[in-house]
């Protein structure tokens, strides 16, 4: 019997395994078991979860579904779609345009051209805030939130929005969300290559001379505005923020009050910089109550760092600065 097969039987009596569980149990070379999951893998015979060293193999019980008939759904919606809509399955399968609105739609028994038209005259509805450069405007929102006392960007930017009514977290939000709280760098690249153009057609047409970055305040193995500060290679001297949390750090989003999140970001970041700035790029991954941001621009304004401040986000709410809590 060959090692594929036997991996096979294995995985059918036993259940999920690692490398190291088929290893042992087949008495065969790690090598000669990795390639036979390969094999396997191309096969569509198995499903691999998990990242190394913590990755499992499965049994791919599932049947292939046959192709579906979009003809009755235009070549330009489909592409609108492609550009705008993305899913994550709870088995945590990457799903984009047609095939995952279409897999959205049978989840709740929606007819799929019905609710196609519906999703294009909503999300159309927002394409409305985007000026020349593809990013949103939020500052006249910002200056609307009664919470504070004082609003020190003087511009605030992000380049979608983070969810839409009724359809949900946008394409980016949806990158965003999973690539953070799955610490996934699969995705968090999918994420640079669609967000780098626009950033790097801000920076171009504006004359910044300073970037920062918005610290993490939860401690992840994989931070993703670390990512983002390597890779989107913006060619600027960089501002040091530091998160200065208590022994007890807290998270903004788990803030549900404005006030709250204002208060926790004046009393647990901190600017340490000598160099002057006139134009200063701050950046962050999903502006919700807007606080970090504003907070962290109020620093540097006061000590001096920087005369102007535009801030950019990633994704950032529609309704008024709501409080983001799931990123």
């Amino acid at each position: 019997m060959k090692i594929r097969d036997k991996i096979r039987l294995a995985l059918q009596e036993r259940g999920d395994l690692s490398v190291k569980e088929l290893v042992d149990a087949l008495h065969v070379s790690k090598q000669a078991v990795h390639v036979a999951l390969n094999q396997l893998l191309d096969e569509d015979s198995i499903v691999k979860f998990g990242r190394t060293p913590k990755t499992i193999y499965r049994l791919n019980t599932e049947v292939s579904p046959a192709p579906k008939d979009f003809t009755g759904i235009s070549n330009e919606i489909q592409d609108y779609l492609s550009k705008n809509f993305l899913l994550i399955t709870e088995v945590g399968k990457m799903m984009e345009g047609i095939d995952g609105f279409d897999h959205w739609c049978n989840q709740r028994n929606l007819p799929l051209e019905k609710t196609v038209n519906e999703f294009l005259i909503t999300r159309k509805k927002y394409d409305a805030y985007f000026n020349s450069k593809g990013i949103i405007d939020g500052k006249e929102k910002l200056a609307n939130t009664k919470a504070y006392d004082k609003i020190y960007l003087d511009e605030i930017f992000y380049l979608d929005f983070y969810a839409i009514e009724r359809f949900g977290k946008t394409r980016l939000g949806t990158l965003l969300h999973y690539a953070k709280q799955g610490q996934n760098k699969f995705l968090m690249k999918i994420l640079l290559a669609e967000i780098k153009g626009k950033v790097a057609l801000l920076v171009k047409s504006t004359r910044f001379d300073a970037v920062g970055f918005v610290p993490p305040t939860i401690r992840r193995e994989v931070q993703i505005m670390k990512y983002l500060e390597t890779y989107l290679k913006i060619n600027l001297p960089k501002i040091n923020i530091q998160k200065i949390s208590g022994i007890i750090p807290v998270p903004q989003k788990s803030l549900s009050k404005i006030e709250e999140r204002i208060s926790n970001a004046e009393k647990t970041f901190a600017v340490n910089e000598t160099v002057k700035y006139k134009h200063l790029l701050l950046i962050d991954d999903a502006v919700g109550s807007g606080s970090t941001m504003n907070q962290i621009a109020g620093k540097i304004k006061q000590k001096g760092i920087g005369k102007k401040i535009t801030g950019l986000a990633v994704v950032g709410s529609f309704k008024g600065f709501d409080v983001i809590t799931d990123v």
